[in-house]
């Protein structure tokens, strides 16, 4: 572990505190989170196809116009499934979803694997844990026993299977890893969403909740490596939890025969005017002003959660412009979702050296995972 004094985290604008030890002594050494991969299927819905869907199916739901509106608000214009949305729509039942899910997964894991490993330009063998994270399908031994005997990992690899966080689970991840890296220093790694849930798709479940969940959640798997030394990305800074007391059941699942049913409370979206403090406290207990960063990458779960995060921090609403591409353009993709607005702000190429940013992944508790972290580009 680093002294105070090694990394202090200084409100910005001010002067680190220095020592007299010499520039390669205080170069930055915390790790890297490289550009993250994203792989998303190829079968597509839009959202007029998905509107069309849903009044053809539920033509005589009495709540259908509330349905469709809250849909359209979304801002999700596309998603990505892993079967064409004539399949999704029939329910096999919980055995063939599950077999399905392990199927795609070991169909679509390894080629986001090897973009993320070639991003932080290593090879499988030079990892030393995998964080696998999902909450749409389930295996055991995890996943990460099958990437370790078939993706060429070593033997002696870590595994930390992550099953049941969520949209926060993307955030979880990453600061797990970070957690590794400060028990071993200079350790990679790899970190993997698997989010396929239109596998939770439940034809006879007609809540409010599910039938909004139906047009807003999208599948992708994305990865991506924390590297112990050198790399271009988010230099992990600092991390930290927060869980809102009394909220645990809304957001959640009914676990049934036809299996994972999705609960969402109508007072979700509003849980941002507790979670925005909870941000700054952590952020000011490492010196930091959340409210005044150079770039935010936040869990896009939807329009809603965003326009409030910015309200209550006081920050413009441009500044979570990539979280609002991947909700247009893949929809919710659980734990995938910060993953994939990293991988945009990597890719704009407009954040700067030494800039500072918040990375934060909501989810079931109602829980936040927050990252702080400077940029380096290598």
């Amino acid at each position: 572990m680093t002294t105070d004094d090694d990394h202090a985290l200084t409100p910005r604008g001010t002067r680190p505190r220095t020592s007299p030890r010499s520039d390669a002594a205080r170069a930055p050494v915390g790790p890297v989170l490289c550009t993250p991969a994203v792989e998303v299927p190829e079968h597509v819905i839009t959202l007029d196809e998905t509107l069309e869907l849903a009044a053809r199916i539920h033509p005589g739901h009495e709540a259908l116009p509330l349905a469709l509106r809250l849909i359209k608000n979304t801002g999700v214009r596309t998603r990505h499934l892993v079967q064409p949305i004539e399949v999704t729509l029939d329910h096999p039942g919980l055995e063939e979803r599950n077999k399905t899910y392990v199927r795609e997964a070991k169909r679509r894991i390894p080629a986001a694997v090897d973009t993320a490993l070639a991003n932080a330009r290593l090879i499988a063998r030079e990892i030393d844990a995998i964080v696998l994270v999902s909450c749409t399908g389930f295996t055991m031994p995890s996943l990460t026993a099958w990437m370790i005997n078939e993706l060429g990992f070593r033997t002696d690899t870590r595994q930390i299977p992550i099953a049941q966080m969520g949209c926060a689970g993307g955030g979880s991840a990453i600061n797990r890893a970070h957690d590794f890296f400060l028990a071993h220093p200079g350790a990679n790694v790899l970190i993997v969403a698997c989010e396929f849930c239109s596998l939770c798709y439940q034809p006879t479940d007609l809540t409010i909740g599910n039938l909004l969940s139906n047009g807003l959640f999208g599948d992708a798997v994305a990865s991506a490596v924390v590297r112990g030394r050198g790399g271009r990305g988010m230099r992990l800074e600092a991390n930290g939890s927060h869980l809102v007391p009394g909220t645990e059941e809304w957001i959640s699942y009914a676990v049934k025969p036809t299996g994972f049913h999705f609960l969402l409370d109508r007072r979700v979206p509003h849980t941002m005017q507790d979670l925005a403090p909870a941000l700054v406290e952590i952020g000011g207990a490492h010196g930091w002003d959340v409210t005044d960063l150079d770039f935010y990458v936040i869990h896009a779960g939807g329009p809603r959660i965003l326009d409030d995060l910015s309200r209550h921090l006081g920050v413009k609403p441009a500044m979570f412009e990539r979280s609002r591409d991947t909700l247009t353009q893949y929809g919710n993709i659980a734990s995938a979702v910060v993953l994939d607005a990293l991988r945009r702000t990597a890719e704009s190429g407009l954040v700067p050296e030494g800039a500072r940013g918040l990375l934060a992944g909501f989810g079931p508790g109602i829980t936040a995972e927050i990252t702080l972290g400077t940029w380096t580009n290598g």
